[in-house]
């Protein structure tokens, strides 16, 4: 019998090529996520599933779907997915870690310099107007070059970040629950606690992942160890960081600027208090953002879908002791 499989977003690339030259799609044709109705109802006969990350894969999905036997997402993080289910109904998940690391990198360090050299503000100073004779003290922002820069989770991207502060000569340190050597011996970086980076740091990028125990890792506690001269970044996941509790440390000066591509709630609503503060830099996710990097994500999740419907290793898989 011919194999089905659902795809919830038009993919870049050679993707539904890819899909389509070994199973019949389904594929949702609207411009915005499918509705949770409309998934469940056409999940219910598929054989692979092939998502993006604000599609929820839990416990009522998949009990939706009898057939279902691979899940690939367009994305490097399974936050949305209950890998623990999955596992257990010996459904085998796709992801697409390695090929958004440099992309993400550079966004990270994009995100960075706009927050930390008050770019946005810049921009906004000269589209209004004001933009006047030279003044000494206008809008001056924290240098990255030689400063202090703290890698909250030091895996693929935090990596490809560090490599590049040390472009900037910057001191480098991180934390996460394994020591680094690599890091360590071609940066310099030093293994830090939380805690101590935090208290150390002039600039804080959050490159972890999303799990219960760093959700809210960074709350108002940990936003009062960081410097008032500090900037926080994250490319991460949004509830990695408190939002009622970042909306307080800007507005009351216990840091000096923050820069989110990611947000919780995500999408941030358009009168988010968040919005209105000018030391706050908020980007629509777009990490991985570049043609190519995207149209290489889509692909990939193609082929690990098509991997697994065929009963062979995926190029990435996340709950791999479904294979045991």
């Amino acid at each position: 019998m011919a194999k089905s499989v659902l795809v919830t977003r038009q993919p870049l690339g050679r993707a539904l090529e890819i899909i389509s030259a070994d199973a019949s799609v389904d594929l949702w044709g609207g411009d915005v996520s499918m509705p949770r109705a409309e998934l469940l109802a056409r999940v219910a006969s598929v054989d692979g599933l092939y998502c993006m990350l604000n599609d929820r894969i839990d416990r009522e999905l998949l009990a939706a779907a009898p057939q279902l036997r691979v899940v690939s997402t367009m994305a490097v993080g399974v936050d949305n997915i209950d890998l623990a289910v999955c596992t257990r109904r010996d459904v085998v998940v796709g992801h697409t870690p390695g090929v958004l690391t440099e992309a993400t990198a550079d966004l990270a360090v994009a995100l960075l310099l706009a927050t930390a050299r008050r770019l946005g503000e810049g921009i906004e100073h000269v589209r209004s107007g004001r933009w006047g004779e030279f003044q000494p003290d206008l809008l001056l922002g924290r240098d990255v070059h030689s400063s202090v820069i703290g890698i909250v989770g030091p895996g693929r991207i935090g990596s490809a970040v560090a490599r590049r502060a040390a472009g900037f000569g910057a001191s480098i340190l991180y934390t996460g629950p394994t020591a680094k050597p690599t890091l360590e011996q071609e940066f310099g970086a030093k293994r830090r606690d939380l805690s101590g980076l935090l208290s150390e740091a002039d600039h804080v990028m959050l490159t972890a992942p999303l799990r219960p125990d760093t959700h809210h890792l960074i709350d108002a506690s940990a936003l009062r160890l960081m410097k008032s001269t500090a900037t926080l970044i994250n490319v991460a996941r949004g509830p990695l960081v408190d939002t009622a509790a970042l909306y307080e440390a800007l507005r009351s000066g216990w840091i000096a600027a923050a820069g989110l591509d990611v947000t919780d709630p995500e999408p941030l609503p358009a009168d988010h208090p968040l919005l209105g503060l000018p030391n706050c830099v908020v980007l629509p996710h777009l990490g991985s953002a570049s043609v190519q990097t995207r149209t290489e994500m889509a692909e990939m999740a193609a082929r690990n879908l098509v991997l697994g419907l065929n009963g062979e290793p995926m190029e990435a898989c996340a709950n791999p002791e479904v294979y045991a």
